[in-house]
Parts: C-alpha cells; structure tokens; sequence
C-alpha cells in the first residue's frame, strides 16, 4: 500500500486524509458543507470522495482507523452527526451506512477553552458527548476498549483531570507511534500542543484568543523507508502559539517542527504568523520572527499547503495574501512550492493528493479520463522525475 496525504477542497476550512503504507486511515477535520448536496451547485461532494476512498470492516461498515479533530470550530468538524455513526459500534445502521470512527484523537483542553470563547455548534458537542462515552469506557474498564470505543487524548488536561486515564493520554511533546492500537512502525507523531498556560496569569485567556489547537508533525513511511515525509498540521493555531512553540523548542529540538509539508494554519491567516492586523496595517504589519521561525523550518524542497478558498491581494484575512508571500519566502521564493487547493485544477475543484514513496514525495494527478502522477520534486531525483512524466522534478 502506498501512504498519501489527501487535502480535500473545502474552501476555508481543512479536511485532510493520511493514508498510511499499511493502509490504515487518519482522517484530520472535516468540512462538508450543505451546498454540496444541492444538484445545481458545484460545491465538491468531500463526503462523497471521502468514501471512496476507505476500506470495509467484516460487517460491512465504512470506517476511518483514527480521527483527530484539531479543535472544535465548525469549519473542522461540519457534518459529524450526519456522515459519521457515533455511540456503541453495535448500534451501526445499515441502512444509515454512517462511516464508523475506530478511535478518536481528541484534547479536552481545546474545548474549555473553545467554549470560554465561543458557542460551540451541534457537531462539536456531539463529538465532546462521543469522547465522554469513550474515556468513561476506559475509566470503568482500566484497559483499551475495543473497536469504535477507543480514544486517544490529546495531552493533559487542565486541573489533574486525566490523572486517572494516563493510560489513554498522549503528553504535549510525546511522540505517537500507534494508530488503532496498531504499531506497525508506519508513522511517528510528535505531539506539539495544546500548550499548558504554565505560570503566565495572562497566558490562559492569549491561548484561547489563538484558537488552541492540537498540533502534530507527522513523519511517514513510504516504499518501506520510515520518516519519507514530514508533515505539520496545526489547525488554526496562531501566533502566540507558534511564538511559545519556538521559545520552548527553538535552541534544543527545532527540528521537532521541520516538514516536506506544512498545512498553513488558519486557512493561511496573517494571524498564525503576526499579532498586527493586516486590514488595518497592511504593509506596515510586521511578522513575529519566533512564530516565522517555528512555521519556517523546511526540509529540501518542502512545500506549503493553504486549504482556503482562494487568495485575493485585498485585505481579507484568512486567507491573507500577506500570508501567501511570507510563505512563498519561506519555502525559498519558490511560488510554486505554496498551493491553494482551491486553486489546484483548472476544469474543476477536486482534492489534492500526494503519495509518499521510496522515491520521494508524488503529486497524484486524477480525472475522469486518465490517471498520472507528476513528481513534486521532494528528494526526488531528475531521473524518478523523468519516470513519473516529468522532466524538471517540478509541481
């Protein structure tokens, strides 16, 4: 099985599939907007590609291994209740045919602090009520639950509250080496947040202000070689996360936060990046070095992903076209090593997709018609290049 990443295109929000080389599935947010149900309007049917592209358990259900909601903002976990079976797995409906969760990865901590700042919507509390009935299952049992009971926590949460499932929690700055209870040696993750407000009285209100979020950088295996590729997902992280990221790992483990592939959090905001407005500053508007560093550690030929609609030079802010250029100079002035979903396909909105081999990270190019694959140029050599129909190694 080859691993991919799969970034669907889902307009200011993020939905990400990691497909890993011994096909399990890591399903990152979801974003299914209504209009994409409607015959006449061309909104992509994500729900529909989603599904296609999972695997059938012996009953006959649709499921994703792992589902890591970053935070519980409705652009990342918009149409829950509708597509995906929570409660007990034996109560799956077939006729319903509801894609089954196998085990959820979730952090208390970003939804005390969502719900001091914002109302939380319908699908966001389904999910917190869903990882409730799961961590109670641990607490009375005191061992891993079985398939579609299972959860993974997010580092600690607030006030001792998890002391008591240690054996579910993944600490802040922890690697993850299982999915599914499966280590199979086919991904490391480096848990990176949500951050403890420490002894900072005002840290608490700063953190929520910049949408906590979980924050994993990924390292995959491809074509049997382990750590081929280096992704970093953040959801909507800001700056003073990113600035606190670099002042606790800068001088001794900055290479915790390298990547091939960085997805820009916020939807490619200024604000992951600056605590200055762009719409009332514009170029005046300065970027906060230790966030740009924390977002800047790029291994050769990285690129950077923006899962928005498209970018304007106006002063929309996300996404910010300030934003786009400061991580264009990023991935060394590169334009083409920054995509816009969005913007990928000229004939139609559709996802982007990137396998990760032996040879180096491919872009995966599918229509209706035809089927190719055109090489990123990510430890790619000119020849692999060549092989996969390009010559120059280029997007």
């Amino acid at each position: 099985m080859t691993a991919s990443i799969v970034f669907f295109p889902v307009g200011n929000g993020d939905m990400t599939l990691v497909t890993l080389d011994n096909d399990q599935k890591l399903l990152i947010d979801l974003h299914v907007r209504k209009a994409a149900d409607i015959d006449a309007d061309d909104t992509p049917d994500v729900i529909a590609d989603l599904r296609q592209r999972l695997n059938r358990d012996d009953e006959g259900r649709l499921y994703v291994d792992g589902f890591l909601l970053s935070h519980p903002d409705k652009d990342h976990i918009s149409g829950l209740e509708a597509h995906f079976h929570l409660g007990p797995p034996e109560d799956w409906d077939e006729d319903d045919d509801k894609i089954l969760i196998h085990e959820m990865w979730s952090s208390p901590v970003i939804f005390r602090r969502a719900s001091k700042s914002l109302t939380l919507c319908s699908d966001a509390k389904a999910w917190a009520k869903e990882a409730r009935r799961r961590v109670a299952i641990f607490r009375e049992n005191g061992t891993i639950a079985s398939l579609g009971n299972r959860i993974q926590i997010m580092g600690e949460d607030e006030d001792g509250k998890t002391d008591d499932i240690l054996g579910i929690v993944v600490r802040t700055n922890e690697s993850i080496s299982k999915l599914n209870e499966n280590t199979s040696g086919a991904f490391e993750g480096r848990l990176l947040a949500p951050l403890s407000q420490g002894d900072d009285e005002g840290a608490e209100e700063l953190l929520a202000k910049n949408r906590s979020s979980v924050i994993i950088r990924f390292s995959i295996r491809g074509g049997g070689i382990f750590d081929k590729c280096r992704f970093l997902s953040g959801g909507d992280a800001e700056v003073a996360i990113w600035e606190r990221l670099w002042d606790n790992l800068g001088d001794e483990h900055a290479d915790w936060l390298d990547y091939d592939i960085l997805q820009a959090p916020h939807h490619c905001s200024w604000h992951s990046l600056s605590y200055d407005s762009w719409s009332k500053m514009g170029e005046d508007a300065k970027v906060c070095e230790a966030a740009r560093n924390a977002l800047g550690q790029i291994r050769k030929g990285a690129i950077v992903v923006a899962s928005s609609k498209t970018i304007s030079t106006d002063d929309s802010d996300p996404p910010c076209d300030r934003a786009k250029r400061e991580y264009i100079s990023i991935v060394e002035g590169k334009s083409d090593r920054f995509i816009c979903v969005t913007d990928v396909w000229e004939d139609e909105e559709r996802a982007l997709e990137y396998e990760i081999t032996a040879s180096g990270i491919i872009k995966t190019v599918k229509s209706v018609a035809m089927a190719a694959v055109a090489a990123m140029g990510i430890g790619a050599t000119a020849s692999q290049a060549r092989a996969h129909g390009r010559a120059d190694g280029s997007l």
